[in-house]
């Protein structure tokens, strides 16, 4: 499998990253193992995280994706078969966000732990801090570098204008840039990345790692009507694509499926993947059935015709 880098980094990944978000929400630890396994044994090795999934989930606090994933690293061994992207910033509650240096100085202690690694190799700041200057924020990423646990930096959720004073901050000071963009990209959510961060990172060489790949399942084309999202626990994420654009995304991911005798969500992948921009998208499984099927998506080629179908009906 060609293997793709993380910007300038000289960080390879295979052409899809596993969304580690569902680990210990929908996904326990016993399943998260089998799932991690295919992954690896398929030859994929980017697994992305943060310190806050899943805080969401009531009687969560944070950590449970990351301390699965350590305890499948303890277990299985091979640290250097993959590569570990988290994130910090995010609440954590009792003034844990943000990425001030002293804050991130801890973040990052405690990511390490629950990973049970000594360097984690792709450390992003998940929302941008408007408190912290940028440059005492590329200070602290220097610091982590210079100190071996952080081999490189990347950003998540930054407007381009944000994105754009962070590189030239780089720059002036000397200071680590951040190679890689992790933005909402998808086939229903386009604007966001496209309208001004796609040219900036392929100018810059910045690597783009999309999340919500699938819209929140909706892509896979499960989440056609109301009545399919009850009792579903991305109903709420899901179901907001759940209107005349959206159903006309899924008749056209429905046609190319036919032509090439493949999945919905397998064609939505593909479709990113062939976006000059992207380096590897994110996307979850909760079962070895529907990783099985995502992890073909790098095998699919989609003619010209297909893609201007898909592009015309996500305008």
């Amino acid at each position: 499998m060609q293997k793709r880098q993380l910007g300038r980094s000289g960080i390879h990944v295979a052409p899809l990253a596993f969304g580690g978000n569902v680990f210990g929400w929908t996904a326990d630890q016993a399943m998260s193992f089998r799932l991690l396994d295919a992954f690896v044994a398929a030859g994929f090795n980017l697994i992305d995280t943060a310190d806050v999934y899943s805080r969401w989930v009531p009687g969560h606090h944070g950590g449970e994706s990351e301390t699965i994933i350590g305890n499948w690293l303890k277990q299985r061994g091979g640290r250097d078969k993959v590569v570990i992207a988290t994130k910090l910033g995010s609440d954590m509650g009792e003034d844990r966000k943000g990425l001030a240096p002293a804050y991130m100085m801890r973040a990052v202690e405690d990511s390490l732990r629950r990973l049970q690694t000594d360097h984690i190799d792709l450390y992003q700041s998940h929302r941008d801090d408007p408190d912290t200057p940028m440059q005492e924020v590329l200070e602290g990423y220097q610091k982590l570098i210079e100190q071996g646990k952080v081999r490189a930096i990347g950003a998540s959720n930054f407007t381009a204008a944000r994105l754009t004073e962070a590189l030239e901050t780089s720059r002036r000071f000397g200071l680590p840039r951040y190679e890689t963009l992790q933005p909402l990209h998808n086939l229903s959510d386009r604007a966001i990345f496209e309208d001004e961060l796609a040219e900036l990172c392929q100018r810059e060489q910045i690597g783009v790692i999309p999340y919500y790949s699938l819209a929140s399942g909706f892509l896979t084309g499960k989440y056609r009507t109301q009545e399919h999202l009850a009792g579903r626990a991305r109903a709420a994420g899901a179901g907001k694509y759940l209107n005349d654009r959206g159903l006309r995304i899924l008749a056209a991911l429905d046609a190319v499926s036919a032509r090439q005798r493949i999945k919905p969500a397998q064609v939505a992948l593909a479709w990113l993947m062939h976006r000059p921009a992207v380096t590897a998208p994110i996307a979850s499984a909760t079962s070895p059935e529907q990783l099985s099927e995502l992890m073909k998506a790098p095998e699919i080629k989609l003619d010209a015709a297909s893609i201007a179908q898909l592009d015309q009906a996500s305008m």
